[in-house]
């Protein structure tokens, strides 16, 4: 008869696959600590069932538009920041791609995004990202410039996508069919992987501008508006990375 040490060596170690067999294996090992041990394995087993039926659900648009060989899911991130460029994803995932805990990239934490940025782009069919400088946002209004980088996502991506599923918005000058779904990153498989991407890309992007301009914490704040940056810009003024159309009434410009 294994150690209890041993048994819970084993669950540790064991992948999703090794569960059932893992509870068949020791549900009749009548010690306390290893019917607790089975417990935890029936319920890691169980959040496993329900998270592959919220994978379902999260198909449901790229199962409608199953006919288009090229689905992509379309999102950006970085509307909202006084600093920084607005970022925008394409991504075009296998047709039965199932790939678990993708959601919204809001929604997840840091570590998550990261592992799942490593999982995304390591199985996607294709993937970019498009991106507008501070100093473009400034030039044509932050809305035109997320366009932009959602074209220039688009434009880079091989093979070309047949249909767009779009996190609400319609972009113009693109001739392939678009879907637009509000919330879509948290309806769409394929724009929740567009969001995780542009996220992290993003996110890596400010913390490697951190170094350049330590007194803002751009590696904290990814250049949102927190107390302490807006202290820091009051006191430092603002840097290139900032859109001035976003900071007058901080700077007095």
């Amino acid at each position: 008869m294994k150690r209890f040490s041993e048994i819970k060596e084993i669950l540790q170690a064991a992948s999703a696959e090794k569960l059932p067999e893992f509870i068949n294996a020791y549900s009749s090992d009548e010690r306390v600590g290893v019917q607790r041990l089975v417990e935890t394995a029936v319920k890691r087993l169980a959040a496993l069932e329900q998270e592959k039926k919220r994978i379902e659900q999260l198909r449901v648009y790229e199962e409608q538009y199953r006919e288009y060989a090229y689905i992509c899911g379309i999102d950006e991130v970085g509307r909202g920041p006084l600093a920084g460029p607005v970022v925008a994803a394409a991504v075009i995932l296998p047709k039965d791609c199932r790939i678990l805990y993708i959601n919204d990239s809001k929604q997840l934490s840091e570590k998550k995004r990261e592992e799942l940025y490593s999982v995304i782009t390591r199985e996607a069919v294709a993937y970019a990202v498009g991106s507008a400088s501070p100093e473009r946002i400034d030039e044509i209004n932050i809305l035109q410039a997320t366009y932009e980088a959602m074209r220039e996502a688009v434009g880079k991506l091989n093979p070309r996508p047949d249909i767009l599923l779009n996190d609400a918005v319609r972009i113009p000058q693109i001739s392939i069919p678009q879907v637009p779904i509000v919330k879509g990153d948290a309806k769409s498989i394929s724009i929740a992987a567009a969001s995780i991407v542009a996220k992290v890309t993003r996110d890596r992007w400010m913390t490697a501008y951190d170094k350049e301009f330590p007194e803002y914490d751009f590696a904290g704040n990814k250049g949102y508006g927190s107390a302490g940056h807006i202290e820091a810009l009051k006191k430092y003024g603002p840097t290139p990375l900032h859109r001035r159309s976003f900071i007058r009434n901080f700077i007095g410009e």
